[in-house]
């Protein structure tokens, strides 16, 4: 059985005080940049816009998106004056902070290990930074990128959500194409690491000598990196279920969807979204399509009938055939149906975020399920997304 690692960084793969580093990036950082800010200023709007992109809900806008609306027009400096500044000091300034940090040979071994068992690893660390931060940071921690095959490293540029937001988990599962292996999440942080990946149903592993206090979340397993061996290797070989997951959880995964193929719509060209890897296959467009019109003729309305009836009866749909019968490829405009389906998942998402905990267990009867609820659709909606971002991803690669 596979297993997918993901991998805080801070205090996890290196040892890194926040309240130590934070203050020295920020004092060499102002400095670096005294000639074009004043030192209080970029501080106070730094500091905001950082809060601004933990913040971020739009599936639509990547945390570098967030930081750029909310930090430039408040310095009243552009970022192409500031880009070769700010490319010199992380270049020239930020590896004088690596003394502040020291590396975990323990964390070397495991992620050593990790490799040679065949599991996939992702940098986990919270995108609020660029991406050459986090390198760098992995190489103080003897894991330097050019040399390890990390399957993913989240930073600010390409994600579109943040930690403790369980839609920044849910968009690394959708990233890393909503693989069949079991997941855990290491982390030494409860609120940021363990609390909302178990919203994601995924199993979580503390980074901490203590037990964790009583409270809502319990982690899988908790300890320092022997005990992290023996859970991993434990799990590693057995097929773990994944556990339900929470309301938000569920919404969160419906959310990271959008960001999913934001960042499709940012990388891919136009002219492949109509491109078939086979007659029998889907193009880009038609899966999109297909999306969009299950959200908007199938699951919205049903939403609604359960929220407005008493146990309604709800009719099978065969949407599958729409792709032919509609002929996606061949008729849609495949910005134009992107568009569509934002618009309609965008309603679906505001709907369900504003119900009561009740709502969800509102009764309905399917065609094919026979009883349900609303909470088991929105369940049967998060498993149908995954299905097809993972028919995306193969498309894609065709």
């Amino acid at each position: 059985m596979g297993l997918i690692l993901l991998m805080d960084l801070d205090d996890t793969l290196l040892e890194n005080s926040i309240e130590r580093f934070l203050p020295a990036y920020l004092k060499a950082l102002s400095r670096h940049l005294a000639n074009h800010l004043k030192p209080e200023v970029l501080i106070q709007e730094l500091l905001r816009a950082t809060d601004a992109m933990i913040a971020n809900q739009n599936p639509l806008r990547t945390l570098e998106d967030v930081f750029d609306e909310a930090f430039y027009p408040a310095v009243g400096v552009s970022k192409e004056a500031l880009k070769p500044a700010i490319h010199s000091f992380y270049q020239d300034i930020f590896p004088s902070l690596k003394p502040l940090t020291r590396s975990k040979p323990e964390a070397i071994a495991l992620i050593e290990q990790a490799l040679k068992k065949g599991w996939k690893v992702v940098v986990a660390t919270n995108p609020i930074f660029p991406l050459t931060a986090i390198e760098q940071r992995l190489e103080w921690a003897g894991l330097p990128p050019k040399e390890i095959p990390f399957d993913l490293i989240t930073s600010y540029e390409t994600f579109h959500f943040a930690k403790p937001n369980p839609a920044y988990y849910a968009e690394i599962l959708a990233r890393i194409g909503w693989k069949d292996e079991t997941v855990v999440m290491v982390g030494n942080s409860m609120t940021e690491d363990i609390q909302p990946a178990s919203q994601m149903g995924i199993s979580t592993f503390w980074l901490s000598e203590k037990a964790p206090d009583d409270g809502n979340t319990t982690p899988s397993a908790w300890g320092g990196f022997s005990e992290m061996y023996s859970f991993l290797n434990q799990i590693g070989v057995h097929t773990t279920q994944q556990q339900p997951l929470s309301s938000s959880g569920l919404i969160a995964s419906l959310r990271a969807t959008l960001a999913f193929l934001d960042t499709q719509r940012r990388t891919v060209p136009l002219a492949r979204w109509n491109q078939k890897p086979s007659s029998a296959e889907w193009c880009f467009t038609e899966i999109i399509c297909h999306l969009r019109d299950s959200d908007r003729e199938v699951n919205l309305p049903r939403f609604w009938k359960i929220l407005k009836e008493e146990n309604p009866f709800l009719p099978a749909v065969n949407a599958d055939e729409w792709s032919s019968t509609r002929q996606y490829c061949d008729q849609e405009e495949p910005v134009e149906a992107l568009e569509g389906f934002i618009q309609t998942r965008m309603e679906i998402l505001n709907l369900l975020e504003t119900l009561p905990p009740e709502s969800w267990e509102r009764p309905a009867r399917h065609a094919i399920f026979g009883p349900t609820t609303l909470r088991e659709l929105v369940t049967f909606m998060v498993a149908h997304d995954r299905d097809h971002i993972q028919q995306a991803l193969k498309t894609l690669e065709k």
